[in-house]
């Protein structure tokens, strides 16, 4: 969680930030207030889900790496198998959401202003103007940055972070708490590894496994279609193992990090 470029703060939490507090009470002790509170509020919205059977996923990556992109494209693959909603998450504008609804599924924006991720209190407001009747799965397209939204747990079930060829292949070395915090990694916008001579995939996948992550690696190209159906059968996948949880009144929290500690996925 950073605790200097006042990410912490969000339109969402700040109502509990600036409460009278105890005497002699530190930043720290008002950032750990905030967490748990985040944290209470995330369970509150699992447990929404779980209630409905939905699967939540966090799609989680640095600007420009082909998030709405690819939610368009599994969209139209999968909307007359699955309910589809989207919660979109930007500074601001609605372009992304729009763009979601043209596809025919409902998209709710949240406009965080100067906050540069998601927490579980926006997530919160925004399912109070949805209708989830009939919905399997529901992404949550966070704010684009590699640092923040790996420390919030929004209340979801997995993670997703997406990584773009445009960007480097060593950016799970760079940004080791993004990279493992996921459940699963996309390496997007493939078809134009051969005009980048410089992004190599299995050095890219070296770095993940670096940090003991073990989550799957798929490569695709959402505009031209390539290797969609691996990412295609992944969300089956986990739909299928969230339903089966439902049905024996479990749930799973995924990974988190805060304060320099990795919080492991967890089922209870």
């Amino acid at each position: 969680m950073c605790d200097t470029c006042g990410c912490n703060l969000t339109p969402g939490n700040r109502k509990f930030a600036y409460k009278p507090v105890e005497p002699g009470a530190t930043t720290v002790s008002v950032l750990q207030n905030l967490l748990k509170k985040n944290d209470d509020q995330a369970a509150h919205n699992r447990a929404h889900f779980d209630a409905r059977g939905i699967l939540a996923v966090n799609l989680m990556s640095s600007p420009g790496s082909g998030k709405t992109t690819l939610l368009e494209a599994t969209i139209r693959a999968l909307k007359n198998e699955f309910g589809i909603a989207v919660i979109e998450g930007d500074l601001e504008t609605e372009n992304d959401a729009e763009r979601i609804r043209a596809q025919g599924v409902p998209a709710h924006q949240i406009v965080t202003g100067t906050a540069c991720h998601l927490d579980a209190h926006m997530v919160h407001d925004a399912l109070h103007h949805m209708n989830l009747e009939g919905i399997d799965i529901l992404f949550i397209e966070n704010v684009g940055n590699l640092v923040c939204p790996a420390s919030f747990d929004l209340g979801q079930h997995v993670n997703v972070t997406l990584l773009s060829v445009t960007e480097g292949d060593d950016k799970p070395a760079k940004y080791p708490v993004m990279f493992r915090a996921a459940d699963a990694v996309l390496i997007t916008k493939t078809d134009l590894l051969p005009y980048l001579d410089d992004f190599d995939p299995p050095r890219s996948e070296m770095h993940l496994r670096n940090l003991a992550s073990p989550a799957p690696v798929m490569q695709l190209s959402a505009r031209k279609g390539l290797g969609m159906e691996t990412w295609l059968d992944w969300l089956r996948e986990q739909l299928a193992t969230q339903r089966a949880r439902v049905s024996t009144g479990t749930t799973r929290r995924p990974a988190v990090q805060t304060d320099g500690q990795r919080l492991h996925a967890t089922g209870h």
